[in-house]
């Protein structure tokens, strides 16, 4: 029993920390809304698209020029968090049918939170096209987790095998200063592209390669490989030093139990380039195509906590002797078998590997408008935004844009992709030398007393600019 209660509850403190850092910690997204690539007014289309050009000069204010909030997941916190007799509970709560829970769930869990904050932004007319430049602070989490840790969370390790891998936790931060310059080849095409200079702040990747256990009868055979890759300035690992063994036989084994930042700071450089382009068939057809986030940060250090391969644990090693006395006693066997259980998930510290270098992931837009030609005011956009990389998503959205006067602009749209279907909207007001927007992509629903949306997605867009 003391293996069994340990094992369900290293697994389920893995489980809690990811839930704690992918749904609590920032839940914001850097891409512009979608809402607004159609939208007359809205000043940062750019940021979706390079080629595209404003018509006005403008000056953002300082942090709230092009202001993101949002959550995005294939987990619904409504599942995860049930109300049981009025109270909110956790899906592990014996009350929560396990069949209704596991039946909800994808093979691949997984969340994603990027924050971008507009430190500073402007454009202007110059150069023969249209320029920009930004100074933005970028914060990306994402989490994956599959679906048969939870099975053994909730169902706990009876009589099962359980096949753990890519389990993974993943955060960076850095700043960006941008510089976009947009062009008119001829009538029909235009171009425009955006040079980033990254400057890196820090990335830890957390990833538990292999997570085998053989749950049977009679015995339990059990193979982890997990390894932590920090690159942040001033990091260290806290590691602690314990006997291990039974009495007689006792070494000292220390481990990974936490970590600690000192002087934290740039610890990092990159470079990245959005690319795009617009395509003016006649009057009423439009395309579009971009592609954003090409590029890479070098990170100057690597502080690596590891398995160093694959653990392995097996109980049908363990002989037990009635004799109190005996190298193999109960007591002495039961604490070899409790401690080779533990070290399955210790991270020895390996110290600096040196500088590492991680890619940005790349988004790509494609956009199609079509403008009624007898009520001009009118028109109607279908866009592809989709994200590359390992946690790739993507998003098909139909939208309706109206401007109904000169300082009035606005869209409604639907959206339906990797996370479901979603009902966006924007409203634009943009008078002389004042311009205010607000949109959601993914208009929130019921939401939890803790202030999360239940179905584990929800978007929020605002900015004030000047526009001259």
């Amino acid at each position: 029993m003391k293996l069994i209660y340990n094992l369900k509850n290293k697994h389920f403190d893995v489980l809690a920390g990811i839930f704690i850092l992918a749904l609590f910690t920032t839940v914001a997204k850097a891409q512009n809304t979608q809402s607004g690539y159609f939208v007359d007014g809205y000043l940062y289309r750019h940021e979706l698209n390079p080629a595209i050009g404003n018509e006005q000069n403008y000056i953002a204010m300082p942090a709230l020029g092009n202001l993101n909030v949002a959550m995005r997941g294939n987990i619904a916190f409504d599942n995860v968090f049930r109300s049981i007799n009025g109270k909110t509970t956790t899906f592990l709560n014996p009350q929560v049918d396990v069949a209704d829970f596991m039946g909800k769930l994808k093979d691949d869990n997984h969340t994603g939170a990027d924050i971008r904050v507009n430190i500073l932004s402007a454009g202007f007319k110059a150069f023969g096209g249209y320029n920009t430049v930004s100074v933005n602070a970028r914060t990306n989490i994402y989490t994956s987790i599959p679906k048969s840790l939870f099975s053994l969370a909730k169902e706990g390790p009876y009589n099962q095998t359980y096949d753990i891998h890519d389990f993974t936790a993943v955060a960076d931060a850095y700043a960006e200063v941008a510089l976009g310059h947009s062009h008119q080849i001829n009538e029909q095409w235009r171009v425009g592209g955006t040079v980033k200079v990254l400057i890196g702040g820090g990335n830890v990747e957390a990833k538990f390669d292999k997570a085998q256990l053989v749950l049977d009868k009679d015995a339990f055979h059990a193979v982890t490989n997990a390894t932590i890759n920090s690159s942040v300035k001033g990091l260290t690992y806290n590691t602690e030093t314990t006997e291990r063994g039974a009495e007689g036989e006792k070494t000292l084994h220390t481990y990974v139990n936490g970590a600690d930042v000192d002087g934290a700071g740039v610890n990092g450089f990159g470079l990245a380039v959005d690319l795009g382009a617009q395509f003016k068939l006649n009057q009423d057809w439009e395309f579009s195509a971009s592609l954003l986030d090409l590029g890479f940060i070098r990170w100057s250090n690597n502080m690596v906590a590891s398995t160093n391969g694959d653990r392995e644990f097996n109980t049908d090693i363990y002989l037990f002797s009635p004799d109190d006395d005996a190298p193999n006693s109960f007591e002495r066997e039961m604490d070899r078998l409790s401690e080779g259980l533990s070290a399955l998930y210790e991270l020895q510290d390996n110290g600096d590997a040196g500088g590492r270098t991680t890619g940005l992931s790349a988004t790509m837009n494609i956009g199609a408008k079509y403008t009624l030609p007898k009520y001009r005011q009118l028109a109607f956009g279908l866009t592809n935004t989709t994200r590359m990389g390992k946690y790739a998503w993507t998003d098909f959205r139909l939208s309706a844009n109206w401007s109904p006067v000169k300082i009035v602009s606005a869209s409604v749209n639907l959206g339906v992709g990797t996370y479901g279907a979603s009902f966006g909207w924007m409203a634009n007001f943009h008078p002389n030398g004042f311009n205010l927007y607000f949109a959601m992509d993914h208009t929130v629903g019921k939401i939890a007393k803790q202030g999360l949306p239940l179905s584990g997605n929800a978007q929020f867009n605002m900015g004030i600019n000047f526009p001259f």
